[in-house]
């Protein structure tokens, strides 16, 4: 038996052990365990930090809020520590950004690698801060959101991004040059130059070579040959270049004399073919929605998102364009389905793992549109002024406004940015609002598509035609105007259990307008007054128009709707105080079950419970708990925020059956009802009473219906008085919308973002405005015509201005002058082309300037000018016109023709002068445009007087209805006439029995010999005053004496005295003229004119291609003054640093910067500070109060003096608004509320201090939060730590309770 040997181990080692110790929490304790692989802790991340970092304490402390520090007591802080001197830190230099990388070569169809090859980079050295291109690095992770006001913004797409080249010789080009004395014609080095100066040569004859044209560009002046030969170098460049000319043209290229003798005869003999014009750019591009889309599943196989229901005709047209990454406009009817072309546009995003914005006007529609796109797509963010919530997202929702800071910072979210989603692109009509909308539009870089969701509009392609030439891609327009459930309108007059079925069709599903309808509502209402007058006296009023009356009516309307089961329902009041009044008597009205009773506390009871108990008390909140119970609901901006969602889901459930709401709820998201009902068709817009605009009504009575469940929607307007006129209800009920226009204003925010970018200018962001745009889209058009012309006034002969001639410019000026200053000239078709139609004077027009080619829009007419009119408006003026009063005409049809005033009209606005006058009989000669008739060139005569128009045949008269500007002068003659004879004479011979043999014009017969060739002979009357206005023409044939404006008129206005001396000396001048003398003058004057005219055109087209026909650029001008003045910007536009905080501040920039650097603010209390600043953002009027403590009312005093200032600056600098508008823009009626709420007062007592409704107040205080937020980083960016630590605290205690409550949307 073998014993078995023991085998001595040694100990095992603590580390072989199969034992793992654990870590458990946070207190210290251990414990083994058996199990290999266990975690060493508990804890996620590890044990949490048991004593703060020194280094953050001690920036806390000692940096962060330094107020603490004693100011005088100086013992411990001036300490001293030793430093450790390291000399070779100051050698120590950054290294340069790499110049190049490499690049991977691939061989094409395996992908192969083959190699690398060094490739240069190109901007290596950009920033946030010095460049605009998307190529910059990214800026730091903690401004990747919302940017810095010091960043520059990317390049706006459409503009062309200019290279650093193009920047750097920009620079040199603006440095002031003298080209005729500093530019150097002697290169360095060398003994001589270039002779530069053209030569005279006399042209040669076509087919023959001219020598020493060919030599002269080597014409070097003498020199050594090496010197020649430098300069005469193929390719070599010249320091002056010599205008082109006929003289000096370019030396052709051929390969032998001969070609270039022939080509150069060729040049001379064949003349120049005209140039095509410019094919017509569309950028507006129309879809048909009529056509069905066979193959949409074809062309998308795999949707980025499909709905539970078939898609639309318009909503595939515009899906199909978004997979092809194209932008979009869709204009439908309210609850026509435009959201889900944004769905698409999300999840298409989410696809390409790109980013999608979707902008909304309103908070309100930004948190509703957050929990639908949340609960559809999960990973969507929400960006307001005061939530900010996942940031991070694929899809972020957010205000315009806030997309506007974005774009301005320099936001690294654009980088990631597909598609941007503006909603209620109607909402750009906003006067006070609506030019964020063209800020960010133009703004937005070039990567970035565009979806825009409007209801329906007129102009729809004319503003996606803008948008599209201001990105330079097309737009594809997507409009509808079917409804997906047909509208009936009705109107109501009853007001009792007894009339509750005066229910009358006036427009049916179809469009038809139903007068029977309007009269049988007319008729009820007249029998109504009828037995009202027989009980009570025909005296008593037609309308009380009070809360029982009202009461009465909705009580028989709403038992009628609920009998036909037409409910919930949508009751628009233009008041929120008639809301609540009309929700409030109805107190015997309830419309829910039991189960829907309890359903509605429930939600309340768990919606409420996040608020606090004084809160839940408040007499609001327990109000419209008791109308839910019932029913009934009220909307409007007096609502607090909480109680209007909550009214907003239940009503999206069913719960609430009736819903009194102001027009701000037909802007929220898809709600629809079954019935919409109109409270009055007349409303405030802030200034008066008006009826409701087309688009208004359709925007909320497009609420009515709801898709799936109802055939039809029901619409009705209530006839409490009086039924309105029935052409204002067709106009109101079947008339266009409101057209999409401009807003756009020039703001210091938008100066001072675009001053501080050196690349980008106001003058473009104005000239990209929709307010510019019909103006500046013809601008290729001007362009090209503004070649021709300079090609055309080069080719031009100079006139020869030697011996008598040297005055001829001066007499053509005169002429102009004198013309203008008469007012004899009305422009009515372009300076280019000749008037057009029968004329009765000679062809004066000037000569064709544009070529046949090119097709220009038509000049605007020229307004009278005012010397002119002041002498027709005058009262002596129309004295003197009146009937009988022989006066000289110059029109569009006539030319310088004596006529007599038959009539005047009384219209004091458009004045109308009834003028019998002398022309032409038609069919006697060839038509003047077919006569080839040389124009006439003016002599001293011609200019000074009118050179009457004389028949050159048989003379006819005519009946011509004058404007003021039609009468060129009043003569001293006066005619015995009977206007309204000759008036009904002329009449009568128009008609078709009197005109003359069949297939000839109407008869306008003038005596030829003592005979009348047509059937029908004028009036003796008629005659006479023809014949005596012939003899006049003939007697005077410069013109007749005429009445002189100062001494026969008695006018004594200083610019008509002017004028009048202006205009004799400029007779005088023409009359001393030498020019007129000369043989030469003729042919030499219409050369001369037709260069001048030439000129002049071109100078219009400059003109109106250059920045000086903006229409806001005088106000730029004085607003930049104005940023001057304050010290906001240099004397060269740079911004300085008050201009770079003023660029932090969301509104009321100039007075925050002002108040911040005169120390207003520092010395205050942070709830003091939130007190006064309520009176920039407070919307609703009041006073003080004499409550206020003397702080608050020395402040209210500061801050008006210092927006007195301001306003002063403004005035003086020219822009329009008084003192007295821009401090009256401050409204302090809420600060004793602030003060008490930053102090801590619950606001169940807060609601007694005013009157103001809770809504406004919640709504003052979150925007109040809001400017502390931005008061606060400038404050950092100035360097002031106090007050931004007191900003900071004063947006603390503003945001509790009830005011800052969570949105149940965001939930």
């Amino acid at each position: 038996m073998m014993e078995t040997e023991r085998l001595v181990l040694p100990p095992p080692d603590p580390l072989d052990l199969p034992l793992r110790a654990v870590e458990l929490g946070c207190t210290g304790r251990w414990e083994l365990r058996n199990v290999p692989g266990a975690p060493e802790s508990t804890l996620p991340h590890g044990l949490p930090p048991c004593a703060p970092d020194l280094q953050q304490e001690a920036e806390q402390w000692f940096l962060s809020s330094p107020a603490w520090l004693p100011l005088h007591g100086l013992e411990h802080p001036a300490r001293k520590w030793q430093r450790k001197m390291d000399p070779w830190s100051l050698l120590t230099v950054l290294g340069a950004p790499v110049p190049s990388d490499l690049q991977a070569q691939r061989q094409p169809t395996t992908g192969q690698m083959l190699g690398f090859k060094e490739v240069l980079l190109e901007n290596t050295d950009l920033s946030a801060t010095t460049s605009l291109s998307l190529r910059r690095p990214p800026g730091p992770i903690s401004q990747s959101l919302w940017g810095n006001p010091t960043q520059y913004p990317f390049w706006p797409g459409g503009m062309d991004e200019p290279t650093v080249t193009e920047l750097s010789a920009r620079e040199e080009a603006e440095e002031e040059i003298d080209f005729e004395k500093d530019l150097l014609t002697v290169p360095p080095g060398f003994e001589k130059g270039v002779d530069f100066a053209a030569k005279a040569h006399p042209a040669p004859a076509p087919g023959l070579l001219s020598l020493s044209r060919l030599l002269e560009p080597l014409d070097l002046g003498g020199g050594d040959e090496d010197e020649r030969a430098a300069v005469g170098q193929p390719g070599g460049t010249r320091g002056d270049t010599v205008p082109a000319s006929p003289c000096t043209a370019p030396l052709a290229r051929a390969s032998s004399l001969e070609d270039l003798v022939l080509k150069e005869a060729s040049t001379v003999v064949s003349p120049s073919e005209p140039r095509k014009p410019l094919p017509q750019e569309q950028w507006a591009i129309p879809v048909d929605v009529t056509s069905p889309v066979g193959d949409f599943y074809r062309l998308i196989p795999q949707p980025a998102f499909q709905w539970p229901f078939e898609p639309d005709v318009f909503q595939k047209q515009a899906i199909l364009h978004l997979e092809r990454h194209d932008s979009v406009f869709v204009a439908a009817h309210t609850s026509a389905g435009k959201t889900v072309v944004a769905e698409y546009a999300i999840a298409l995003a989410q696809k390409h793992m790109t980013r999608t914005i979707y902008t909304s006007p309103i908070k309100a529609l930004s948190n509703q549109k957050f929990r639908d796109f949340r609960n559809t797509f999960g990973d969507v963010g929400l960006l307001t002024g005061d939530v900010q919530l996942h940031p991070e997202a694929s899809c972020l929702i957010m205000t315009t406004e806030i997309l506007r800071s974005m774009l301005y910072s320099g936001s690294d979210v654009i980088r990631d940015l597909e598609w941007v989603i503006f909603d209620e692109v109607h909402y750009i009509n906003d006067a006070e609002r609506g030019v964020v909308w063209e800020e960010v539009l133009i703004m937005l870089p070039d990567h970035v598509s565009i979806i825009l969701l409007s209801a329906t509009v007129p102009n729809a392609l004319e503003f996606a035609d803008w948008i599209g030439r201001l990105k330079r891609r097309q737009i594809y327009v997507v409009s509808t105007a079917a409804r997906p459930v047909p509208l009936e309108h009705y109107l109501f007059t009853g007001n009792s259990p007894k009339t509750q079925g005066e229910l009358f069709l006036l427009l049916d599903s179809r469009g038809a307008f139903h007068t029977k309808g309007y009269y049988a509502a007319v008729e009820a209402k007249k029998e109504r007054m009828s037995k009202h007058a027989q009980t009570f006296g025909a005296k008593q009023p037609t309308h009380q128009g009070g809360p029982a009356q009202d009461r009465g009516v909705y009580l028989s309307l709403l038992a009628s709707l609920r009998t036909r089961a037409q409910l919930p329902v949508v009751v628009f009041t233009f008041s929120r105080g008639r809301c609540d009044e009309q929700a409030s008597g109805l107190t015997s009205l309830d419309l829910t079950t039991s189960s829907e009773k309890s359903e509605i506390h429930l939600f309340l009871q768990r919606c409420l419970a996040r608020l606090r108990g004084s809160d839940r008390q408040l007499p609001q909140v327990l109000h419209m708990s008791e109308l839910l119970h019932r029913g009934l609901g009220v909307h409007h901006s007096g609502i607090l925020p909480i109680l209007k969602e909550i009214v907003e889901m239940l009503f999206s459930r069913g719960l609430v059956k009736v819903l009194f709401a102001t027009e701000t709820f037909a802007m929220g998201v898809n709600m629809p009802a079954r019935t919409v009902v109109f409270d009055s068709m007349r409303k405030h817009d802030g200034n008066a009473f008006r009826d409701l605009l087309p688009g208004e009504y359709v925007q909320m009575a497009g609420r009515a219906g709801r898709r799936g469940l109802d055939p039809t929607g029901t619409v009705i307007l209530l006839c409490k008085g009086r039924v309105p006129e029935m052409v204002d209800l067709h106009r109101m009920m079947t008339g266009k919308p409101s057209q999409l226009q401009s807003q756009f204003r020039l703001t210091y925010t938008m100066i001072l973002n675009l001053l501080r970018v050196d690349a980008l200018r106001v003058e473009d962001m104005m000239k990209r405005s929709f307010s510019e745009f019909p103006s500046r889209k013809d601008s290729k058009a001007h362009e090209q015509a503004l070649a021709e012309l300079t090609k055309k006034l080069g080719a031009l002969e100079e006139p020869d201005l030697t011996g008598q001639l040297a005055d001829l410019p001066e007499y053509y000026s005169w002429g102009e002058e004198l013309t203008e200053t008469r007012s004899l000239i009305q422009v009515s078709k372009g300076v280019l082309g000749g008037r057009r139609g029968r004329k009765t004077g000679g062809t004066r027009g000037a000569p064709e300037l544009v070529p046949a080619s090119l097709t220009l829009p038509p000049p605007s007419r020229v307004h009278i000018p005012a010397l002119q009119r002041r002498v027709m408006e005058s009262v002596s003026g129309l004295k003197a016109l009146s009937a009988g009063r022989v006066v000289v005409v110059k029109s569009q049809e006539h030319h310088n023709a004596l006529g007599v005033v038959l009539q005047v009209s009384s219209n004091s606005t458009s004045r109308v002068f009834t003028t019998l006058v002398l022309c032409d009989k038609p069919g006697s000669e060839e038509p003047q445009e077919r006569r080839s008739a040389a124009p006439g060139v003016p002599y001293p005569e011609d200019l000074v007087g009118f050179k009457l128009f004389l028949p050159e045949g048989p003379c006819d008269h005519t009946v011509a209805r004058l404007q003021p500007g039609d009468v060129a002068a009043i003569t001293t003659r006066v005619l015995r006439v009977n206007g309204e004879k000759v008036l009904e004479d002329f009449s009568k011979r128009q008609q078709l029995k009197f005109k003359s043999d069949a297939g000839e014009a109407p008869s306008r017969e003038g005596p030829r010999g003592g005979e009348w060739e047509g059937k029908d002979p004028p009036l003796a009357a008629v005659t006479a005053a023809v014949q005596e206005l012939l003899r006049l023409a003939q007697a005077h044939p410069a013109g007749p004496p005429t009445l002189d404006p100062v001494n026969d008129l008695q006018l004594k206005d200083v610019s008509v005295v002017e004028g009048g001396l202006r205009a004799r000396k400029l007779e005088e001048l023409i009359w001393g003229a030498q020019c007129v003398h000369s043989p030469r003058f003729p042919a030499q004057y219409l050369k001369l004119q037709e260069r001048r005219q030439v000129q002049k055109e071109i100078e219009r087209l400059r003109f109106l291609l250059s920045d000086q026909s903006l229409l806001l650029l005088p106000e730029y001008h004085q607003r930049v003054e104005v940023l001057r003045t304050l010290g906001y910007v240099d004397e060269a536009g740079t911004v300085k640093l008050a201009g770079r905080v003023a660029c932090a501040m969301s509104s009321h920039e100039l007075l925050l910067t002002e108040l911040m650097f005169d120390n207003a603010l520092s010395a205050l209390r942070p709830e003091e500070i939130a007190a006064l600043l309520s009176g920039l953002v407070c919307q609703s009027p009041g006073d003080t109060g004499e409550q206020l403590p003397s702080t608050l009312k020395q402040g209210v005093e500061r801050v008006r003096a210092v927006a007195k200032r301001i306003g002063e600056v403004q005035v003086a600098c020219g822009l329009s608004q008084t003192v007295e508008e821009f401090v009256g823009e401050l409204n302090f009626g809420l600060v004793g509320v602030v003060y008490e709420w930053a102090r801590g007062m619950p606001f169940s007592e807060l609601a007694g201090l005013s009157g103001t409704p809770e809504g406004l107040v919640v709504r003052c205080i979150q925007r109040l939060a809001e400017m502390c937020r931005s008061l606060r980083g400038a404050a950092r960016l100035v360097g002031e730590p106090v007050l931004g630590a007191k900003m900071e605290t004063a947006a603390t205690l503003l945001r509790r309770d009830i005011v800052f409550a969570a949105s149940l949307y965001t939930q």
